[in-house]
């Protein structure tokens, strides 16, 4: 209705005309692919997608896990040797620009690999929005480095590498806390001189344990709206929760539509 996307829908077919008719929604020459089997239709929508019959894949009543396994699937599935990495694009009345906030949904304990591929997902975001250079915030519980904190050695060496070029297309600074990588006077209290602190694009959380709770604080308490996909396949996924808005799954089409 919106003129975002055209829809491609997989699954009962009678089940999906009731539907539409109980929320006045006109489906006429909208494509409707049986399949009555849950983990069928996943595979069934995958399938679609590498024919070029799709460009977006968007999880609707079927379960996270079988959708996910017709992703990741070694020869039929969507993965080109990335990580799968949750990315939410946020948009807070406390912070002068959009933020995003990865991997709040994904990976539970990303090892330093991953947070590479993490951070070049997360950059790959910005770049297909038009930002050319996003700034990246390594961020965890203080800013200065303590070898007993894996989060903030991890956050001094993606910032080297950054510097060395092997990240590539953004700036990256780390370990910050959270504070100074979203508010310069923070920054500047604590004396810290970075392109990164107080203007932070990106916020890339220790694990999923604090980028969860740093991703669901802004939400229901910091008046927060945001649009999340899931990065590091050949297309953008929407998967979206139970607990997302209406408001929430449209701005993750459109987002997964921008790209």
């Amino acid at each position: 209705q919106e003129n975002i996307i055209v829809p491609v829908l997989v699954g009962n077919k009678t089940e999906i005309e009731k539907l539409c008719k109980e929320i006045d929604f006109d489906i006429n020459g909208i494509e409707i692919y049986e399949e009555n089997n849950p983990a069928k239709s996943a595979v069934k929508a995958v399938e679609l997608i590498r024919d070029g019959k799709a460009d977006i894949l968007m999880k609707g009543l079927v379960s996270t896990a079988p959708l996910l396994r017709a992703v990741l699937d070694k020869d039929t599935g969507l993965t080109k040797g990335s990580t799968l990495s949750h990315f939410a694009l946020v948009e807070s009345p406390y912070y002068h620009k959009l933020i995003g906030i990865t991997d709040a949904a994904m990976n539970i304990a990303p090892d330093f690999n991953e947070k590479v591929h993490i951070i070049n997902n997360a950059v790959e975001v910005f770049h297909r929005l038009g930002v050319k250079e996003p700034k990246v915030a390594i961020v965890g519980p203080l800013e200065v480095v303590n070898p007993k904190i894996e989060s903030t050695t991890h956050g001094a060496l993606l910032a080297v590498m950054n510097n060395r070029n092997q990240i590539k297309g953004c700036i990256i600074d780390g370990p910050l806390a959270m504070d100074n990588a979203v508010s310069k006077e923070a920054a500047k209290h604590k004396g810290i001189e970075s392109e990164v602190a107080g203007d932070a694009d990106i916020l890339v959380a220790p694990d999923l344990n604090s980028g969860n709770i740093m991703y669901k604080t802004m939400m229901f308490i910091g008046g927060a709206t945001s649009a999340a996909v899931i990065m590091g396949a050949r297309v953008p996924i929407v998967l979206t929760s139970r607990a997302d808005t209406d408001k929430s799954k449209m701005m993750s089409i459109a987002l997964a539509a921008a790209m």
